[in-house]
């Protein structure tokens, strides 16, 4: 069952501190999963394997730590909503299945409005996008930025 509690998730970057507004409105399963895996620990020391200037900035692969992985937990559903991915939301990674999303989580770095209502949006960064526009940039980074750790409140 989603109790839709987490409305808040901080990302402690080793770029600085990153301050997202959760969207259990839009996407109560995701921001559930979200919150439980940044409280498991999942997220600690985990990098971002993929970060793209004037796109987005790709992490939560807990398992290979290079963007193979995904948690031990079911994948989700799909949650497709009508947000816009602006500067500063975060979505959920997925594979050319919709239904895929697991961990992985995309932040953009620049409008990408081609992946509306294609990927799940749950947040939106409200304080720290300096610290992820300072992440390690590359496909993957030589030395990438990582999630020091992650709270969901």
């Amino acid at each position: 069952m989603v109790d839709n509690s987490f409305h808040t998730l901080t990302l402690e970057l080793d770029t600085g501190t990153v301050t997202i507004k959760l969207r259990p409105d839009l996407a109560p399963n995701h921001v559930q999963r979200i919150g439980e895996l940044a409280n498991e620990g999942y997220y600690n020391n985990v990098p971002f394997h993929r970060v793209i200037p004037g796109f987005m900035a790709q992490g939560g692969d807990g398992k290979n730590f290079n963007g193979t992985g995904g948690s031990s937990k079911p994948n989700l559903g799909q949650e497709f909503n009508a947000e816009p991915h602006e500067r500063g939301v975060c979505s959920m990674a997925r594979t050319n299945d919709p239904n895929s999303a697991n961990s992985q989580f995309f932040i953009c770095l620049d409008a990408a409005r081609f992946l509306d209502r294609q990927y799940t949006v749950w947040g939106q960064v409200t304080e720290g996008m300096e610290a992820v526009d300072a992440l390690p940039k590359g496909e993957p980074p030589r030395t990438p930025g990582k999630i020091v750790s992650a709270r969901a409140v």
